[in-house]
Formats: C-alpha cells, structure tokens, sequence
C-alpha cells in the first residue's frame, strides 16, 4: 500500500471550448467534474497502475462530501479529516484552437491546529502497513512548515519509503529528515533555493545541493524537456515520449505516482523515471487530470529514451 498525503485537495473541473474567446460569451463543448489535487492525482494513477493507494488529507462542506464518493466509485480506499472549511474548487479550461490549458485555482483555507493533529492520527495509523508515503503539494496557509518534515520522520521510523513533492519551506525542512526521494519541477527547484538554472549543468548543480542537504535520490521534471534524476550511485536523463498532448494538467503527478510505483518494487531510479515519464505522457492524452489509461502507459514506456550521465 501507499499512503497519499495532501493538505489541499479540490473538486476539479474542465471545461473545453474550440475557440476561447476573453470579455464574451463561451459555451463550451464539454464539461467534466473530479476529484483531483496532486494528491489525489497520484492516488488516481496509483490505482490505475494496479497499486494500492490510501489517500487523506482534508475535506470540507458539499464539495468534500462529493469528492470522497468519487474516490470510493474509484475503489480508492480513504480516511480524511472532514473540516469546516470548504474543499476548493480548481477550473481547467482548454481552448482546442490555441491548444492551450488555462488553470483558475481557488487557493485553499486555513484549519485548525487540531485538524492537523487528527490528520497525523490518521498517518500514523496507516505508515506500518504501508510501503510508501507520498506528500504532495503545498499546505493549508498558516500551516507548521515542519509538517511534512515531521512525517518523513515516520516514514523513516517505520521503515518504508519516504517521498516529497513540494517546494519552499516545506521541503527545505523536509530536507532535514533525509527523505528518500524529493521530486521538484525545474521552476520548483530554482524558486525554494533561489537559483537560476537555465542550463542542464545548473540544474545538475541544484541537484547534487539537494543531496548532500539529505535527500537521498533528486528527480527534477521540466514538462515536454528532459527528466534529470540523481542517486548516491548515478545520474540519467531521461526523455519522454512525443505525443500530441491534449492537456499537462496532473502530468507531474502521474510522474510521481509511476515512479513510486517502479522504486517500491525495487527497481533502479533510472528504470523507475522511464516509468514516470510514460505515466506522464499518458495523462498528457487526457482530458481529466490523474485519469490515465495504462495501456498508453505500458505503450509509451518503450518509446522513453533513459541515458546514464
């Protein structure tokens, strides 16, 4: 099993219009309702890959209600802490005559120090019988930054895998706890340790900082660009496959998810990123984020191009 954490889940929709256009009407040709938030992205995918996610985090109001029996429809095993503030609500809209995605995110609310201490019950519950934990996205506002610090030191102490997709202060303190697999975007990357990496030698740099600061393996995404991950035995790059994507949305996520996937199975982190990046492309073919089809997965996994540096 995998424990999927995220503070910020949302009620997602995606909204498709084959010309988009700004201060007038748009009727749109389809219209789609989820589940989503990085978090629960990774547990969608999770599933999809025949894995066994566990998410949780915070709920709140109709819109938590509603996203809790889209997970059970999914047969995503759950166990949230139900909130007074409402669960977010995050629109995608895709314009097929630009071939653009435009996100509009309610950013999320703050709760109670009390409903984070239920939450880490939660966690603790759950770790032993877990072989991973994943800890996705940013947190609540006003939340301890040390949060998922303190949680890759569950991790640890239960002996399964600890992993952080996040950015700012809650990885640079996560850092501390010596997770096993930190996964930043390149703009991720240069805004926590205010770097400028406009060359592969930069990001490689970053890199080998972040390491030695206690992570214990570094992938570091870049969209439709290279994947660049490191380990205390190499580094690869890896590049994904050329497709003709229909939206990015949740493509980092699904990155993630494969990747776990791959490493709790013991597989090397390059092999494990050939994973990432077809899961990646594969919610790329998708219109709802996280909602990938694992045919196209096993399919584009042949077509990723990993290289040993």
């Amino acid at each position: 099993m995998i424990l999927c954490i995220g503070t910020t889940p949302a009620a997602q929709r995606v909204m498709v219009f084959r010309r988009l256009e700004l201060d007038g009407v748009n009727r749109a040709i389809t219209t789609l309702d989820g589940a989503a938030g990085k978090s629960i992205n990774v547990a969608k995918v999770l599933a999809t890959l025949g894995a066994r996610p566990i998410a949780t985090g915070f709920v709140g109001g109709d819109r938590g209600r509603t996203l809790l029996r889209q997970l059970a429809l999914k047969r995503i095993e759950a166990e949230f802490v139900v909130v007074d503030q409402p669960t977010r609500q995050c629109l995608s809209v895709l314009d097929e005559s630009s071939h653009t995605v435009t996100e509009l995110v309610e950013e999320s609310r703050p709760v109670t120090p009390g409903d984070y201490s239920s939450l880490k019950v939660i966690i603790q519950k759950h770790l032993s019988s877990c072989d991973a934990v994943i800890m996705s996205g940013s947190l609540t506002p006003g939340a301890a930054v040390d949060f998922y610090k303190e949680i890759t030191q569950r991790g640890t102490e239960a002996g399964i895998l600890s992993v952080v997709d996040a950015q700012g202060p809650p990885l640079v303190e996560a850092l501390a706890a010596r997770p096993d697999l930190v996964k930043p975007n390149r703009q991720e990357l240069a805004r926590t340790f205010q770097m400028s990496l406009g060359s592969e030698a930069e990001v490689i740099m970053a890199m080998r900082q972040v390491h030695e600061r206690g992570a214990s393996r570094v992938v570091v995404t870049a969209g439709t660009s290279a994947t660049l991950a490191l380990d205390a035995t190499g580094l690869w790059k890896i590049q994904s496959p050329d497709i003709k994507a229909v939206s990015p949305i949740g493509s980092g996520d699904a990155f993630m998810a494969a990747l776990v996937w791959r490493l709790v199975r013991k597989e090397d982190l390059g092999e494990a990123c050939r994973w990432g990046s077809a899961a990646g492309a594969a919610n790329a073919l998708s219109i709802m984020p996280g909602e990938l089809d694992r045919e196209d997965v096993e399919r584009l996994a042949g077509q990723v191009q990993v290289k040993r540096l």
